[in-house]
């Protein structure tokens, strides 16, 4: 099929073409070859300040497309447990019985048994497979079965703590269970207040927990458990001494839990020195869900990727649509120009406070705005419902962070779609 090419000006002055209309011009078309010969490569960043930095690999633009539809015996999931059947406490057995549970995800119904026996495990399994439930159901119960029982829950993003602590707190009625989350980009204030309560768990990003440590308001000589969920965006994230230094602090025994989708060298060092004979948990099938359906949009020399982006966009099935940049300041360029053209459109990006961030992603999830547009501190560990596509508008730097990225669709069986942009 031959690329896309625009008719209309890209000029597009100060009319705004409503919501939903059509604009005149050719449609994009879809590469539907593997054959392209380009590759991407450069490096990526760490944190500001001289973090941790690392070159990417190139990237082969053949892995992003996936048309083929193999007929294919369905394996059936059998677990051989049901929540009703694990030794944990009868008020959490009702309330995850609530939130509808009744038969655990495979990483949770052989993750679980394990912690519940206070064994250190390194949990490996695809994005979207309910991790979270795996880690925090058992260490719930520990806490209601000890009463100075606390957990430490290292996590790379805001969002993922905001999105473990809602989680929590579903699983917690009547418990008498408190959290705090201490994360950048918020006020300090109320985080050291929420401390002071001495939470039963306390789930944050290590660049705010090492604050806080600093400050002499956190005081890790209490705990005795740690998770580290996607400990390998920490390390990608430029964390690995900050997660050294705080892990280091956590008297010793400990239990140590490490839930992740991928696991670098780096982190099985770390998981070396600080785990203690743990279980091995593999419940990865493949790098990309059988759901979601990949493909790359040509952008011919000359065109303009922007209309491209605008006539995929106005195509009604792309009603929930999550789109990846690589800068703060590019996503956030993107989202406010396609507001201009009339769509529903938010941003999240590390420039934004923590209180804007979870105000864009919560319009998303309650599908107030069609459209996400962020960098990769969207595309780990989050868990938006019924993400119709994701669209790669620039290259991610590794293939590894690709695979994250539209991990955010094709979520619990449902059917998803990849795009990403590819300029010739």
């Amino acid at each position: 099929m031959s690329d896309f090419t625009s008719s209309r000006s890209t000029g597009h002055g100060a009319a705004r073409r409503p919501f939903g209309a059509r604009p005149q011009g050719g449609r994009p078309s879809f590469n539907r070859s593997s054959s392209h010969g380009s590759s991407y490569g450069g490096s990526r960043g760490g944190r500001s300040g001289g973090r941790f930095s690392r070159p990417a690999p190139a990237l082969d633009i053949s892995r992003f497309i996936n048309k083929t539809v193999v007929a294919e015996e369905v394996v059936v999931f059998t677990p051989e447990h049901h929540f009703a059947d694990f030794a944990i406490d009868t008020r959490l057995k009702t309330n995850i019985q609530k939130k509808g549970y009744l038969d655990p995800t495979p990483i949770q119904d052989r993750s679980i048994p394990h912690v519940l026996r206070g064994e250190d495990v390194v949990g490996i399994a695809n994005t979207g497979t309910g991790k979270t439930a795996a880690f925090l159901i058992p260490l719930i119960n520990k806490v209601l079965s000890g009463s100075r029982e606390r957990v430490l829950i290292m996590v790379p993003t805001r969002e993922l703590a905001q999105q473990i602590r809602e989680e929590l707190r579903e699983f917690t009625p009547g418990l008498g269970i408190y959290a705090a989350t201490c994360v950048g980009g918020a006020a300090i204030g109320p985080q050291m207040g929420e401390l002071r309560r001495n939470p039963q768990f306390v789930i944050g990003t290590p660049g705010r927990l090492k604050d806080l440590l600093e400050r002499r308001a956190l005081n890790l000589s209490t705990f005795t458990t740690a998770v580290l969920d996607e400990a390998d965006r920490m390390l990608d994230m430029g964390f690995i001494a900050d997660m050294r230094t705080i892990l280091g602090l956590l008297p010793a025994p400990r239990h140590t839990l490490f839930f992740s989708a991928t696991l670098s060298p780096e982190i099985e060092r770390l998981i070396g020195e600080f785990l203690i004979n743990p279980t091995r948990i593999s419940v990865k099938t493949r790098d990309t869900s059988a759901t979601i359906e990949q493909d790359i949009v040509r952008v011919p020399r000359g065109a303009n990727k922007l209309d491209i982006l605008h006539d995929l966009l106005v195509q009604p099935e792309f009603n929930k649509v999550l789109i990846f940049g690589r800068t703060k300041h590019g996503v956030e360029k993107l989202s406010k120009t396609l507001c201009d053209r009339g769509f529903r459109s938010e941003s999240i990006h590390g420039n934004k406070t923590q209180s804007k961030r979870q105000k864009a992603l919560d319009l998303f999830k309650r599908d107030h705005v069609q459209i996400l547009v962020a960098t990769d501190v969207a595309a780990r560990g989050l868990d938006i419902s019924g993400v119709s596509h994701v669209i790669n508008y620039e290259l991610p730097s590794t293939h590894e962070d690709y695979i994250h990225r539209i991990g955010r669709t094709g979520r619990a069986g449902k059917k998803g779609k990849a795009l990403t942009f590819v300029e010739a």
